[in-house]
């Protein structure tokens, strides 16, 4: 049998994926984890009312989503203030980075990110050939002057910044944001990533302008809704580059469970309001379990904490490794020096138990 003839491209490039989930160690080691706290999941969970819509809408299901995802982006637009045509709802921010890299990234074009952010972006950029030039972090935050001024010089068609950062936690003041945007070549678009945004604090973000063609700004319902096995993505943006998407969108990409879902979680602002709080209940408790073992909690403007070990990347590994083997799923920052960390995400009290008292036992066990 002959083999599938692949792209010159797919075919020089590795079989690997950005993450593995917690399932497959799961299966590798044989057992569920106590606490999963790697993947930065809302375990708190969606609003009652959007779990409510979704079991409503499963009587449906045999049809297709809407394509034009309408009920979504209207009320969408009216809770941001702008008009649906300034919105594309796509699943997950990963669904929307690949079209976004699918309308800007050919072989030659020069993509500018920071070094260790997050990697699903440089393999959406990898997979349609563009050139990844990287800037390092600055005090353990992305740096839009780096990136600005690396755009500049390889003539970058596409800009990437998460403001809040994962894996870091930190984040930028809506002033120095802003001063990003105004200062981008023309040339470039700007993808704003605010996955987190919901957890930030008041004055992280700069005010929504849809007058610019060149900027372009990632939500999500995974992260503060609680919806993250739903895919339910969205990007704010002028309404010439959001009417690019459907060029290149899967336009029934949308289930009809998952539109229903997102649409009832907009609309429970207070039970967004309560999840906020519980996250930073959390945080407060991961903090002092951090400095209580010899680790320092660095400051978070999302849902996760990253710790620094105070030590090299190896043992940091050796940590996650030693978590994972007491049923304990956390993550860590790929990149040195931030692979110096290991970041751990908010959770239920049983969970932070569970971390509580396996960390002291992983931290013996590898030093």
């Amino acid at each position: 049998m002959k083999a599938p003839r692949f792209t010159p491209l797919v075919a020089s490039l590795p079989s690997m994926v950005p993450f593995v989930g917690p399932e497959t160690q799961e299966r590798a080691t044989g057992r569920k984890f106590d606490a999963r706290l790697g993947a930065n999941e809302n375990v708190f969970g969606p609003s009652p009312k959007a779990v409510a819509a979704m079991q409503a809408a499963l009587h449906d299901i045999w049809m297709y989503g809407d394509p034009e995802n309408y009920d979504l982006k209207q009320a969408l637009a009216a809770h941001h203030g702008v008009a649906p045509e300034n919105i594309v709802v796509g699943a997950g921010i990963d669904g929307l980075l690949g079209s976004l890299c699918r309308m800007l990234v050919q072989e030659g074009v020069s993509v500018v990110t920071s070094h260790g952010a997050y990697p699903t972006f440089n393999f959406h950029v990898a997979g349609y050939g563009g050139t990844l030039h990287t800037v390092p972090y600055v005090n353990d935050a992305e740096d839009p002057q780096s990136l600005l001024a690396k755009a500049r010089e390889v003539d970058a068609t596409l800009v990437y910044i998460a403001n809040p950062d994962n894996p870091m936690g930190s984040w930028h003041s809506a002033e120095r944001i802003q001063a990003m945007i105004d200062d981008l070549p023309d040339t470039a678009v700007l993808c704003l990533d605010e996955a987190y945004l919901e957890f930030a604090p008041e004055g992280t973000a700069p005010a929504l302008d849809t007058s610019k063609v060149n900027v372009i700004r990632m939500r999500t319902f995974s992260k503060a809704y609680g919806m993250a096995g739903a895919r339910v993505g969205y990007a704010i943006g002028h309404p010439e580059l959001i009417s690019a998407f459907n060029k290149v969108r899967n336009h029934f990409g949308m289930n009809r469970a998952a539109q229903a879902g997102a649409l009832a979680a907009l609309q429970d602002q207070d039970y967004l309001a309560q999840t906020q709080a519980n996250v930073a209940a959390a945080k407060e408790r991961l903090a002092a379990i951090a400095r209580a073992n010899g680790l320092t909690p660095l400051p978070s403007a999302t849902n996760f904490v990253t710790m620094d070990c105070g030590r090299d990347g190896d043992f940091a590994r050796a940590l996650v490794a030693a978590l994972v083997e007491r049923g304990i799923f956390v993550r860590m920052p790929f990149v040195a020096p931030q692979d110096r960390c290991i970041r751990v995400s908010a959770g239920r009290s049983q969970d932070l138990d569970a971390f509580e008292a396996a960390l002291p036992a992983a931290l013996e066990s590898i030093r």
